[in-house]
């Protein structure tokens, strides 16, 4: 039997090429190792934009049919909507009985929100213990590896916390303590320099149109100090080169640095390999794209097989907590 996988996305929309590279390649990756479990954390997005209720559906299946594009197969991998489980929620109430205020005071990414998102209020019991839900969302399904950032392992820590304790309270193994899953990742930029964002209006979404991208690449920033066609640049300053370093192999990089550090080539003519190079990479997920975007019951099935699977290992995992807390009377 293999090992199963957890992983989730916010629902926001249609994904960029940022979160391709960052996540999604990598769980398209992951599906063929191991019992892959992918879900749309809905719930999450409510502890931080509980006022937008109305792009909340449009957004997941957005989302869910970029995963499918990328390359997630519903006959490999598992994939549902958490608020479509409330056995989530039970879990998450449950595990709130007997952990400490403190541990989720000291979640380094609650205190990161709480300065960087300064015009929401986010004085919220749900934004405060959304780090123990995310907890609940990978116990309930004994996952024994969470693909993560480093920047994530705090999160994973809190959730091996809340399981030993709980487990050390009731005198019961039930919940299975996780661990991160540190795989190689490529960061990849917005096309002003800065992390990809569709708020920084400086991301390519997965499914952009060819001559969107197209323009979108030839405006982009380059070496501030090439001023002129005929002066020298340097790649280390030119926000294109980061893109060279994800889309180009080893020669194109080589005729690109050169051709930058001696004039030799002009900004234009850098950014067209890239171009080319996204647009190969884009081709396939917008053909796969199509059949769901004129079917789109055709997804809302894929949602509902994938959660009544994960419905199953669920309700099981809450039979034993409710077992081991004396609630089966």
């Amino acid at each position: 039997m293999r090992a199963r996988v957890l992983s989730g996305m916010r629902p926001t929309g249609a994904l960029h090429l940022g979160h391709y590279h960052g996540a999604l390649k990598n769980w398209v990756r992951l599906q063929h190792e191991y019992d892959s479990f992918f879900f749309v954390a809905d719930w999450h997005a409510l502890t931080t934009h509980y006022q937008d209720r109305e792009v909340i559906e449009r957004n997941v299946y957005d989302m869910v049919i970029d995963w499918i594009a990328a390359g997630l197969d519903p006959d490999l991998c598992t994939i549902f909507i958490q608020s479509r489980l409330p056995e989530h929620a039970e879990l998450f109430t449950l595990l709130a009985m007997s952990t400490p205020l403190g541990w989720l005071e000291r979640v380094p990414t609650y205190k990161d929100q709480i300065q960087h998102l300064k015009e929401r209020d986010l004085a919220t019991y749900g934004f405060l213990g959304y780090p123990l839900l995310q907890a609940a969302d990978i116990l309930i399904y004994k996952a024994a590896w969470v693909p993560v950032g480093e920047d994530q392992d705090s999160h994973v820590e809190l959730t091996r916390e809340v399981a030993r304790r709980f487990n050390h309270l009731h005198g019961r193994d039930v919940l299975h303590e996780p661990q991160a899953l540190h795989t190689e990742v490529t960061r990849l930029p917005g096309l002003d320099g800065r992390k990809m964002s569709k708020s920084y209006d400086n991301a390519i979404a997965m499914r952009e149109e060819p001559a969107q991208v197209q323009a979108r690449i030839r405006q982009m920033p380059t070496d501030p100090q090439r001023v002129r066609r005929s002066d020298a640049g340097d790649p280390a300053r030119c926000p294109v080169w980061q893109f060279h370093k994800v889309y180009s192999d080893a020669a194109t990089q080589a005729w690109a640095s050169t051709g930058c550090t001696t004039a030799g080539i002009g900004c234009l003519d850098c950014k067209q390999p890239v171009i080319d190079a996204i647009l190969r990479e884009q081709q396939p997920w917008r053909e796969r794209a199509e059949q769901y975007l004129a079917n789109p019951k055709q997804v809302h099935w894929i949602v509902e097989m994938g959660t009544e699977r994960a419905r199953t290992v669920a309700r099981q995992t809450m039979k034993d907590v409710r077992d081991a807390m004396g609630l089966s009377y």
